[in-house]
């Protein structure tokens, strides 16, 4: 038996990889994370494949479902959003796993920044801009986060900042960034990427919390942060210029 974690994207079902697909269609067990997952990534399973909503469900009662299918031999699809790299809770259902001695492989999946990236047409690292992503979050009812990796200090970077789980946090980012980022600085809210509802509005740092309550936005966001979402200040990279030696050109 072997545990699939398999990283679904950011929902639409098109932006699956190949292997996760394969690998969906051939497990007769698939465990999915509740309204993160669309019917339409579910619709590639079996007929005869067991379907369980892990929405509900406890850590305890995960592992529970793990064991029924190493009893019965068994390969389970473990359906997360997104890449299982980031804000997936895997670590701790691998870490039961070896643990049990009971196999697993983790498929990566089409990050929801990256969709978010693709569908507003951007290059979040501009030359001489910005060269340093950061992907983060802040606390609410999750788990707290690390004294050295709140906002306020993540800020003095002046870097691009993706923060995800934090819709309801809006007062928290603007007052923590505001003191480096400057109330006129580029702000992106993108909710729902890559579904049918999805929305990406574009505002300011100051303006954030006024539009994220006039869209109704509640979860499923992220929040872009950085000047480098003023593509106006995009300037030809060194990369492509002709005087540039690279060395698979032909003739350098």
């Amino acid at each position: 038996m072997t545990v699939y974690f398999i990283g679904a994207g950011p929902g639409a079902a098109d932006l699956l990889t190949l292997r996760a697909k394969a690998v969906i269609e051939k497990c007769p067990v698939i465990l999915y994370a509740g309204s993160l997952v669309p019917e339409e990534v579910l619709g590639f399973a079996s007929d005869t494949a067991i379907k369980i909503n892990t929405a509900p469900l406890s850590l305890k009662e995960i592992k529970a479902e793990f064991e029924k299918a190493e009893n019965k031999n068994q390969n389970i699809a473990r359906i997360h959003s997104g890449d299982p790299s980031l804000y997936s809770a895997i670590a701790e259902q691998i870490s039961y796993l070896k643990q049990q001695r009971m196999e697993f492989e983790v498929i990566p999946g089409v990050p929801a920044f990256a969709a978010a990236s693709a569908a507003l047409g951007l290059e979040l690292t501009l030359p001489e801009i910005c060269q340093t992503v950061i992907l983060t979050r802040t606390s609410k009812r999750a788990s707290a986060m690390p004294d050295s990796e709140s906002l306020s200090i993540l800020g003095q970077s002046k870097a691009m900042l993706v923060i995800h789980l934090s819709a309801k946090n809006t007062g928290q980012i603007t007052n923590d960034l505001l003191p480096h980022y400057g109330k006129d600085c580029p702000v992106i809210i993108a909710a729902d990427v890559s579904w049918p509802t999805e929305k990406l509005i574009e505002t300011t740092l100051e303006g954030l919390s006024e539009t994220m309550s006039n869209e109704g936005i509640e979860r499923t966001a992220m929040i872009f942060v950085g000047r480098s979402l003023n593509q106006q200040l995009v300037r030809e990279s060194a990369l492509y210029d002709e005087n540039h030696a690279r060395h698979l050109k032909p003739g350098s």
